[in-house]
C-alpha cells in the first residue's frame, strides 16, 4: 500500500482584526459616540485632552487594576532622612528617582524592604515619632551677644566637653533640626527674640541633599524662598556643617551683650534605617542612614498619557473604557445629561470588564489571616502539608 499523501498545510491568513488599538481608533470611536466627527464639533487638540484627562486622573481612580501595582525603588544618602518627592526639592535633578514622584505614583503600600529587610512602615507622625522622637537639645554656643549681628563661628557641642584643638568631632546633626536663638535689638531701645534656622543644600546633580546647609532668619524672604527652591550653594555668612557641628551665623539684629545664645540640634547615630513613613508626600527614614541603601515598596503608578497617534494604552483591553470615559466627559461638559445617561450602562459594563482579570488574578492568593503561614515552603496549609504526606 503507498503511503498516503500528506495534508497541505494551511495557508496562514493576516488577522488584520486583532491589531493593537492605538489612539487613533480611540478617537474614532469618541466621536461616533459623541456625533463630533468634524473638526469644527471637536477639535483634535480637545479631544485628546478629554482622552487623557479620564486616562491619567478619572480612570486610576475609578479601578486600581493589577497590572498598575509595581515595585518601586529609591536609594537613601547619608545623612538624609527626609526625602520630598515633588519638583522643585530637586534642584533639577530630574533622573532622581523620586522626582515628581507625588504626580506619576498613586499610592504606596507595603511590605518595604531596605537593604533587604522587610522594614516596618507608617503613616502616622504620632506613632512614627513615638517610637523615634527629635528631642532638640539646647546648648550654649559657649559665646555671649557683644553688641554685633555677628559672625559668631565655633562647634556645636551638644554634651559640653572639652573637645582638644584640631580635632574634628562627628556629631551628625539632623537636617532641617538646627536653629540658633539670641536677643537683640534694632538700635531703639526695643528687646526682639532672634532666630535662625537651616535649610540644607541640594545637589544639582543628583537631587540629593548635602551635609552643609544655610541659615536664615525664618522670618523673611529669603527662608520662604529656600524652602520653595532650595540653595545649591554654601553662603560664607551663614551656615551649618551637619556632621562636624561647625558653624558660621550672622543674626538679622545686634545682639544684646551679655546675653546667651543657644542652639538647638537633634544629634543622631547613623545606622541602617529600620523604619519608613510617609506623610505629606515625604518618605521619613529611621535610623538616619549611614551609607547608600536601595528601598523597595509596592506603588500603584498613574497610566501614562497617550500624546501619539500610533501609541497603545498600558492594556489594549482599556481603548473601549478610555473611549466611553472619554465621551461621559465631553458630554458632561456640554450639560447633555440625557446622552450621558445613555451611555452609563456601557460605560459600567467596561469598567468590569477592565477589572475582571484583576480579580481572577488575586483569587490565586488565599486571604491573610493569623492562621496563614507566613512562607509557603514550610510544607503548605496545614501541620501535615498540602500533599497530606504529613509525619506523625
Amino acid at each position: 500500500m503507498s503511503n498516503p499523501t500528506l495534508p497541505s498545510p494551511t495557508p496562514t491568513v493576516a488577522n488584520t482584526f486583532q491589531q493593537p488599538p492605538v489612539l487613533t481608533q480611540i478617537q474614532t470611536k469618541v466621536r461616533r459616540l459623541t456625533r463630533s466627527p468634524s473638526e469644527a464639533q471637536l477639535t483634535t487638540a480637545d479631544l485628546n485632552n478629554y482622552i487623557n484627562t479620564f486616562v491619567v486622573y478619572d480612570f486610576p481612580e475609578q479601578l486600581r487594576t493589577f497590572n498598575l501595582r509595581s515595585q518601586f525603588t529609591f536609594f537613601t544618602n547619608p545623612g538624609q532622612d527626609v526625602y520630598q518627592t515633588d519638583i522643585a526639592s530637586f534642584a533639577g535633578a530630574v533622573n532622581n528617582p523620586l522626582y515628581n514622584f507625588q504626580n506619576l505614583y498613586i499610592s504606596v503600600h507595603q511590605p518595604f524592604y531596605v537593604a533587604g529587610f522587610q522594614t516596618y512602615f507608617s503613616q502616622n507622625r504620632q506613632q512614627f515619632f513615638g517610637i523615634y522622637p527629635f528631642v532638640n537639645n539646647i546648648s550654649s554656643i559657649g559665646v555671649t551677644g557683644n553688641g554685633t549681628p555677628g559672625p559668631f563661628t565655633g562647634v556645636i557641642n551638644s554634651q559640653q566637653a572639652l573637645v582638644p584643638p584640631g580635632t574634628v568631632q562627628q556629631i551628625n546633626l539632623l537636617q532641617n533640626q538646627v536653629l540658633f536663638s539670641a536677643i537683640g535689638t534694632p538700635g531703639t531701645g526695643e528687646v526682639l527674640g532672634m532666630s535662625m534656622v537651616d535649610v540644607p543644600l541640594v545637589d544639582g546633580s543628583t537631587g540629593f541633599k548635602l551635609n552643609f546647609g544655610n541659615l536664615y532668619d525664618p522670618n523673611s524672604a529669603a527662608y520662604n524662598a529656600a524652602l520653595a527652591n532650595p540653595p545649591t550653594v554654601v553662603d560664607p555668612n551663614n551656615n551649618i556643617n551637619y556632621i562636624t557641628g561647625a558653624y558660621v551665623v550672622n543674626f538679622p539684629m545686634n545682639t544684646i551683650a551679655g546675653t546667651a545664645i543657644n542652639s538647638e540640634t537633634v544629634p543622631v547615630a547613623l545606622a541602617r534605617p529600620q523604619a519608613v513613613m510617609y506623610y505629606q508626600n515625604e518618605f521619613t527614614v529611621r535610623p538616619v542612614p549611614d551609607q547608600s541603601y536601595r528601598v523597595d515598596f509596592d506603588v500603584y503608578q498613574r497610566p501614562t498619557a497617550l500624546l501619539a497617534s500610533g501609541q497603545t494604552p498600558e492594556l489594549e483591553e482599556y481603548w473601549q473604557l478610555i473611549s466611553y470615559g472619554a465621551a461621559r466627559k465631553i458630554f458632561q461638559d456640554r450639560m447633555d445629561l440625557d446622552s450621558v445617561q445613555l451611555i452609563e450602562p456601557e460605560f459600567n459594563l467596561q469598567l468590569r470588564l477592565c477589572l475582571r482579570k484583576t480579580i481572577v488574578q488575586q483569587t490565586n492568593e488565599r486571604v491573610a489571616t493569623i492562621y496563614t503561614e507566613q512562607t509557603n515552603n514550610s510544607g503548605g496549609w496545614g501541620w501535615w502539608g498540602n500533599t497530606g504526606s504529613g509525619t506523625f
